[in-house]
């Protein structure tokens, strides 16, 4: 796989990434960022949303793994209904957790794919993972300077996305 900061795929919310289609790209496996990709940093737990979402890819057999960099306390609270995988502090955009986790859930690069909001956190370990990335727009941004920095240089990622895939709505 080539380096790239674009992702393969974009949707506007992870609800519209239907099991059908991610067994339409033969996906096995999900990786997952949990703040403003799955419930908004002010959510604790998972919305029903969330957990009807997830049991609709467990109902077809895509394991899930949450890989997020937020602190044990936070993923711990928002995975005790869940009780999936799950790694905290995991590094991103390093790809150690996220192999790691293919390698628990019994996947491999070919048939997994990391959903998350930030390009430069998310999109990138996946890709230093040798990975398909899926890329929502975050639920509820936050306004500190880092991220206003960050989403800056997303832009022009998004822009080539845009591009690319001129025509495809998701």
């Amino acid at each position: 796989m080539k380096f790239t900061l674009v992702p393969e795929y974009r949707f506007q919310s992870f609800e519209n990434v239907t099991p059908e289609f991610l067994l339409s790209i033969g996906v096995k496996g999900v990786l997952l960022d949990v703040d403003n990709t799955l419930e908004p940093y002010e959510h604790p737990t998972p919305g029903d949303n969330v957990l009807s979402w997830l049991s609709s890819l467990h109902a077809v057999g895509i394991k899930t793994v949450i890989i997020s960099n937020n602190n044990q306390a936070r993923v711990d609270l928002f995975n005790q209904d869940i009780g999936i995988l799950a790694f905290s502090r995991a590094g991103k955009p390093f790809p150690f957790k996220l192999n790691k986790a293919m390698e628990l859930i019994g996947t491999n690069k070919e048939n997994t794919i990391f959903m998350g909001d930030q390009i430069l956190t998310d999109v990138w370990a996946a890709h230093n993972a040798g990975i398909r990335a899926i890329l929502v727009p975050p639920i509820n941004d936050r306004r500190d300077l880092l991220t206003r920095v960050k989403r800056i240089l997303e832009k022009p990622i998004q822009k080539k996305y845009d591009k690319i895939h001129r025509g495809e709505n998701k």
